[in-house]
C-alpha cells in the first residue's frame, strides 16, 4: 500500500435482537474499527415483544457513520448485513414510516392462531422446512394486516411493504430504492419454498399475505443496492446480506456436511451444515437455507433456543443479582454445583425440539442452601442443557458421530459455560480467537464478492478447545434432573394443570 493510500475495508452491520454493531474488517480479515449501540425493547404484556424499527435504523446509521469517520470513506469497498431473523416490519411504501412496531421473533401473540392451524403443519414443513410456530414471520405479517386499521386493504393495493430487518435496512440505506432480501432470510418467513427458492403461492394463500408486499429474493452474495452517502457517509454496494445465524455458520467455516456451530446471543442457535439437499428433520428441528453463494445453495438443520444470554440479562437487570454479565463465570465456579436447582428459561415458551408455546419459565429444586452463586450457575447450565436437547435431535442427520461443536456469540466468552457444554454433551467444544463469527461471516461474503478476499478464505483460528471431563454417572444424573425441570415448565400453565 503506497504512502497516503487508504486501507481497503468491508463494513459489517450485525443487527441483533438488542443492539446493532458495525465492524470494519481489513484485507487480512483483521478488525479495524467497531461500534455498538443498544436500542429499546418493549414488552406490552406477557408474550409480546416489540421494537421501534426507527430505533433499529437510527443506531445502525450511527454505528456505520462512526466506523466510516474513523477509517475514511475512500477505503470502504462494500457494506454487509447480518440480521436478527423473523422479526417483522411493515411500512408505508411512500412515506417509509412503519405502520406498527416491529414484532420480534420472540413474540408469541400469534401462538393461538398457529395452534389452530396445526393440521397444516405437515404441508408447511414440506414446503418451507419450518414448523407451524409463532416464531416465524408469516402469522406476524397477517396479524399486523388484520389489526392495524386499513392495513390489509393498503397492502393489497401495493401501498405497504414487508421485510425482516435486513430488508428494512436495505430499503432505508438505499433511500427507498431497493426492496430486497436474500434466500436465508426469506427461508425464515414460512412463505418461501426452500427447494424452488421462490415465494410459495400456496403459503401466501394459507397465511393470507399479498405477494405485492414481499421483497425481491436474491442470493446472499448479490448486490442489493448502493448506499446513500448522505445518510451514512459513504456510497458503496450492499452485498453479503444473510441471516445472523447462517452468517455465524459461514463465519465459523462450517462448510462441510456435518459441521456444527452454536451461537449464544439473546437466544441460542444450533445449526448443522447438511450440504445442497434440503433434508427434512422429523425430530423437532427445522430445515433452512444456509446460504446461496456462487450460484449454489447450501442448507442447514437448525434448532432454536428462545432464551440463552437473555437469561443472564434477566438476573442482571431485573433481579439485580449481578452488576455485569461477566460476573456469572466467577460465581458459577465458586460453588461445586447448583445445590440441586435448575432454571428452565421458558419466558416465551420453549423452542426446539419441544415447540411448546404454553411452557413458562421455572426455577425448581430450591432449598435454603441456594444463593445467587447457585442461581448464576443454573442460568449458565440452562444454556448447555438446551443445546444438549437440540444436539441429540441432530445426530440422525449427521453423516458420522458428532465430535465437535464450534461456539460463538457474547456468552461463549464464558469459560465455565464452554466447559459445562463439553461435559454435558460429551463433545469437544471449540471457541475461535474471534467470537464475532456473525459479523465475520457476512463480511467474508461481501469481501469475496468485491474482490477484497480470495474465495478460499476458510480458516478460523482456534483459541480454546474444551474437552469433556465429567464422569458418566454425574452426567446422567444432571440430565435426569433437567428432564424433570423441563417437564415442570411444560405443565405449568393452568389449563394443563386441570
Amino acid at each position: 500500500m503506497s504512502t497516503g493510500e487508504r486501507m481497503r475495508y468491508v463494513l459489517s452491520v450485525d443487527a441483533g435482537t438488542t443492539s446493532v454493531r458495525c465492524l470494519a474488517f481489513g484485507p487480512g480479515c483483521e478488525l479495524l474499527a467497531e461500534d455498538q449501540l443498544d436500542f429499546p425493547q418493549h414488552c406490552p404484556s406477557d408474550g409480546l415483544v416489540e421494537q421501534d424499527p426507527m430505533d433499529i435504523l437510527d443506531v445502525a446509521v450511527r454505528c456505520i457513520r462512526s466506523c466510516v469517520s474513523r477509517l475514511g470513506k475512500d477505503g470502504c469497498v462494500a457494506l454487509s448485513i447480518a440480521n436478527q431473523r423473523e422479526t417483522t416490519v411493515v411500512w408505508d411504501r411512500y412515506t417509509g414510516k412503519p405502520v406498527y412496531p416491529a414484532i420480534v421473533w420472540q413474540d408469541r401473540r400469534t401462538a393461538t392462531e398457529c395452534e389452530r392451524m396445526k393440521d397444516c403443519e405437515p404441508r408447511v414443513h414440506h414446503v418451507t422446512g419450518l414448523r407451524m410456530d409463532a416464531y416465524f414471520s408469516a402469522t406476524k405479517i397477517a396479524w399486523i394486516l388484520d389489526h392495524v386499521e386499513g392495513a390489509r386493504g393498503r397492502a393489497e393495493r401495493g401501498e405497504l411493504l414487508f421485510g425482516n430487518v435486513d430488508s428494512w435496512l436495505v430499503w432505508n440505506l438505499t433511500s427507498g430504492r431497493e426492496h430486497r432480501t436474500d434466500t436465508t432470510n426469506a427461508s425464515r418467513t414460512m412463505l418461501f419454498d426452500i427447494e424452488r427458492l421462490e415465494w410459495s403461492d400456496e403459503m401466501l394463500d394459507l397465511f393470507r399475505v399479498p405477494r405485492c408486499i414481499l421483497p425481491e429474493v436474491l442470493p446472499s452474495d448479490a448486490v442489493f443496492g448502493v448506499t446513500d452517502e448522505g445518510l451514512i457517509g459513504v456510497s458503496v454496494p450492499i452485498t453479503g446480506v444473510i441471516g445472523d445465524q447462517q452468517s455465524a455458520l459461514f463465519g465459523q467455516s462450517c462448510l462441510e456436511d456435518g459441521d456444527i456451530k452454536v451461537t449464544f446471543g439473546t437466544g441460542g442457535f444450533l445449526l448443522m451444515n447438511i450440504g445442497q439437499s434440503p433434508e427434512r428433520s422429523d425430530d423437532g428441528l427445522v430445515t433452512t437455507v444456509a446460504w446461496s453463494l456462487g450460484g449454489r445453495t447450501s442448507y442447514a438443520i437448525e434448532g432454536s433456543v428462545y432464551i440463552a444470554g437473555e437469561a443472564v440479562q434477566w438476573i442482571r437487570d431485573d433481579l439485580g443479582l449481578i452488576s455485569e454479565s461477566a460476573e456469572t463465570e466467577g460465581l458459577a465456579t465458586s460453588v461445586p454445583d447448583t445445590a440441586g436447582c435448575y432454571l428452565v428459561p421458558a419466558f416465551v415458551g420453549l423452542g426446539a425440539p419441544y415447540w411448546d408455546q404454553e411452557a413458562r419459565g421455572t426455577l425448581v429444586g430450591l432449598s435454603r442452601r441456594v444463593d445467587r452463586r447457585h442461581i448464576a450457575r443454573a442460568v449458565l447450565e440452562s444454556m448447555a442443557y438446551q443445546t444438549y436437547d437440540v444436539l441429540r435431535c441432530m445426530e440422525p442427520c449427521c453423516p458420522e458421530r458428532i465430535r465437535s461443536i464450534k461456539v460463538d456469540g457474547g456468552a461463549s466468552a464464558n469459560g465455565f459455560l464452554c466447559q459445562f457444554l463439553a461435559d454435558i454433551t460429551g463433545t469437544e467444544v471449540v471457541r475461535p480467537s474471534c467470537i464475532e463469527a456473525t459479523a465475520m461471516g457476512c463480511a467474508r461474503i461481501a469481501g469475496v464478492a468485491v474482490g477484497l478476499w480470495e474465495p478460499d478464505t476458510r480458516s478460523v483460528t482456534r483459541s480454546d478447545v474444551f474437552v469433556p471431563r465429567m464422569d458418566e454417572d454425574r452426567r446422567r444424573a444432571l440430565l435426569e434432573g433437567w428432564r424433570r425441570a423441563v417437564g415442570t415448565a411444560r405443565h405449568w400453565s393452568s389449563d394443563r394443570m386441570g
